[in-house]
């Protein structure tokens, strides 16, 4: 949650207890409409650990297998948001066993006994819309057993949510809390006996949404590809639930449903996930395709930029690159340093991929992961190329935005006939500023996707930027600028390095084998990296080919090579499983 401190935020904070409160003394819903059915899903192995008592919020293990939730002590302001939200309740329906629906019945009625009468920190529009799709999705598997006067107690609660939000939704953080807010009160109006009048106005506040924050090319302002998933996942089902009760979404809705599924598949990669940027996951397994089924729209993905994205593909594999400038503002909260970082994929099996997304395991992962050393992208040693600012405090969490961005990014796409893309050209100035040095990239991938081509480029243009290089120089003595170029793998993937050290053989689960190679001044190593998943208890580790060197001069370059072993077929059977994003461990 994002609100403004001081005065503003007291005045906000002030009208969420307010009405609250005056929800708790109002009229309760009496049943639903008609039986509600899931539509989220959650991860089977956090459902486990939270059955076995392993509470893992917002960075924080609490272990406590015999305390109720509510008895814990939220060690930090996002702990207590991740818990009052209730997205925890997806993971134990995945489950959906008789322990699994005895915790959540547990937890939910808890919940309504100790804050149901408009007090805690989860009276706010940000996390009551969350809370309530969570709970009108998963109202039979909690319902199942319930006696009358639990039943009475959870449409109580229900009806002041609902009436809560319909007072307070304008007041919830633009972008994804706000689409969330107005999903849920929808969800809520179609759904529960009596609340049928909240319905009409939470469409066109819906449809004013999809218009401001949805842009052109089906883009957010924070360019994270997860989270435009959760929007249009949500816009989808405020879209179905009306059609099935007889209505019609505004025709601002459906454009904004029609302008994001090209964008999302131009940044799926070959595997169906999601390519991984600015706070973003990959998605649990199916979830992308299932939603642009669902939506029933068939548009190709973008040929150009989506989001800011350039996606390459051929045969099997797909490149997709940060080719645009970071978000900045109050969109930056979860930005990453990732200027022209890509993300390689070959079939079913990532290949080169970025660090993730920290922030599940705690302020110091998440710091590290938005570094640009956690891309594989050049990047000058000690540097990043995007700065965080110093942490603010909003809505009583702190939140560390970027304050410094590369001002411009030149792009230039080399497209084959059929427009898939082959080639792309791009360069920032994010080291402009410190150092004189603009870094190019240029990236090609074959016509058959067995190989890739890279070449990255620190130079020094204007002659303003060749005198801050020399000051540069000076401060360290002329022995040169020291830099790194990183490519993190995939757990997945078994790497050694070879021939002398001046290669490195990739093994993927599939059979195939890739061979990294490089031309020019520089050192190859292979060092220790990790791979942030949030539906995991802990990072998990991997392995990053590292090129690393000095610039000397006003230009230096550096060629690199990726390419599949000349014994590696075109066409494999790929049916390993192995290791699934929900692991625990």
């Amino acid at each position: 949650m994002v609100h403004q401190d001081g005065f503003s935020g007291f005045k906000t904070r002030f009208a969420n207890r307010w009405q609250a409160k005056r929800a708790a003394r109002a009229r309760p819903a009496t049943g639903f409409v008609s039986q509600p059915e899931p539509r989220t899903i959650g991860a089977y192995a956090r459902g486990k650990q939270l059955i076995a008592g392993n509470y893992l919020f917002a960075g924080h293990l609490v272990n406590a297998p015999d305390a109720n939730m509510w008895d814990i002590t939220p060690p930090s302001q996002g702990y207590s948001e991740e818990t009052q939200g209730f997205v925890w309740l997806d993971d134990l329906a995945s489950v959906g066993d008789s322990e699994a629906r005895k915790r959540a019945q547990a937890w939910v009625l808890g919940w309504i006994e100790r804050y149901g009468r408009g007090v805690g920190d989860g009276w706010t529009p940000d996390l009551t819309g969350r809370r309530l799709i969570r709970w009108i999705n998963h109202a039979i598997f909690l319902m199942a057993g319930m006696d009358s006067d639990q039943s009475r107690a959870f449409f109580r609660s229900l009806g002041q949510q609902t009436i809560f939000l319909s007072r307070r939704w304008h007041a919830a953080t633009p972008g994804l809390p706000r689409f969330e807010a107005l999903t849920g009160l929808i969800y809520a109006g179609l759904g529960l006996e009596g609340m049928e009048r909240h319905v009409a106005p939470a469409v066109k506040a819906l449809a004013r949404e999809c218009a401001d924050q949805i842009d052109a090319e089906g883009g957010i302002p924070t360019r994270n590809p997860e989270e435009l998933l959760d929007v249009f996942t949500l816009l989808n089902w405020a879209a179905q639930a009306l059609s099935e009760s007889g209505r019609q979404a505004d025709p601002a809705h459906v454009k904004a449903i029609k302008r994001i599924a090209p964008t999302l598949r131009a940044l799926r990669h070959a595997d169906g996930g999601l390519a991984r940027f600015h706070g973003g996951g990959r998605g649990l397994e199916g979830r992308l395709d299932h939603a642009l089924a669902s939506s029933g729209v068939r548009a190709r993905p973008f040929t150009g930029l989506a989001m800011g994205y350039t996606r390459l593909n051929a045969g099997r594999s797909s490149l997709i690159m940060d080719t645009a400038r970071p978000p900045t503002g109050l969109a930056s909260a979860n930005a990453h340093a990732s200027t022209l970082a890509f993300e390689l994929t070959s079939g079913r099996r990532p290949l080169i991929v970025n660090c993730g997304s920290g922030a599940h395991f705690g302020a110091e992962w998440h710091k590290a992961g938005r570094a640009t050393p956690s891309h594989s992208v050049l990047g000058l040693a000690g540097l990043s190329s995007s700065r965080l600012g110093a942490a603010q405090n909003y809505g009583g969490g702190a939140k560390v935005f970027l304050t410094t961005t590369p001002a411009h990014i030149h792009l230039q796409r080399q497209d084959d006939a059929t427009g898939t893309g082959i080639g792309v050209v791009a360069a920032h100035d994010g080291y402009v500023a410190s150092h004189g040095l603009t870094h190019m990239r240029r990236i090609e991938l074959s016509p058959d996707g067995r190989g890739v081509s890279g070449e990255d480029t620190l130079a020094a243009v204007a002659d303003a930027d060749q005198a801050r290089f020399d000051r540069a120089m000076d401060q360290v003595a002329l022995q040169g600028v020291q830099y790194h170029v990183r490519f993190h793998l995939h757990p997945d993937v078994d790497a050694t390095l070879d021939l002398g050290g001046t290669a490195v053989s990739m093994a993927l689960r599939s059979g195939e084998i890739w061979v990294f190679r490089f031309e020019g001044r520089g050192e190859l190593t292979l060092e220790g990296s990790v791979y942030l998943e949030k539906t995991r208890l802990k990072p998990r580790k991997t392995k990053q080919v590292v090129l690393s060197g000095v610039a000397m001069d006003y230009a230096t370059r550096i060629r690199w090579t990726l390419a599949k072993a000349q014994e590696t077929p075109s066409v494999l059977r790929d049916l390993e499983r192995g290791d699934v994003a929900e692991l625990p461990s």
